[in-house]
């Protein structure tokens, strides 16, 4: 028996362990709930007059209660509009918005109800209209201290 077969049977059995472990750590996240979940975006719209779709819809929920700032960014990472800041929004409680197409921080808030009974906020911003291009959400986090850019975008289409 040489030397290196007590070693090679070590490193053999920490990597059986280390294998089971990561199979272990594996299935646990998978069956951890995502801090957002249930994303719902427009893919398309056009805010412009002979637009379709004047508005974006972006809606989701939260696996845990939390104030949000929900920010609209472009394709370099700049924010292009601030549509709420530190809003409370409950717990696996689908929370929807609308953006206009314009810059800015939202200053004013109306509401609907579409046809299913969903109340929507919508946040008026009343600067320029964005450029076309892709956007992305970013939801900060207040209570749990954590930024989130969602994984899905939507294309803003000129007039």
């Amino acid at each position: 028996m040489t030397r290196t077969e007590p070693l090679a049977r070590v490193i053999f059995a920490l990597l059986v362990v280390a294998c089971f472990a990561a199979f272990f750590v594996t299935q646990r996240l998978k069956h951890t709930p995502t801090v957002i979940q249930r994303l719902e975006l427009t893919p398309r719209f056009s805010p412009s007059h002979r637009g379709h779709i004047k508005h974006e819809a972006i809606s989701f929920k939260l696996a845990s209660a939390d104030a949000v700032t929900v920010l609209i960014i472009d394709s370099s990472g700049d924010v292009v509009a601030t549509l709420v800041r530190d809003h409370p929004v409950a717990r696996y409680k689908q929370f929807s918005l609308r953006w206009n197409g314009r810059r800015g921080t939202a200053h004013r808030y109306g509401t609907l109800t579409t046809p299913g009974g969903r109340a929507v906020l919508v946040p008026v911003t009343s600067g320029r209209l964005a450029p076309p291009g892709e956007y992305h959400v970013r939801v900060l986090l207040r209570e749990q201290d954590r930024t989130v850019n969602l994984p899905r975008g939507f294309t803003l289409v000129g007039g």
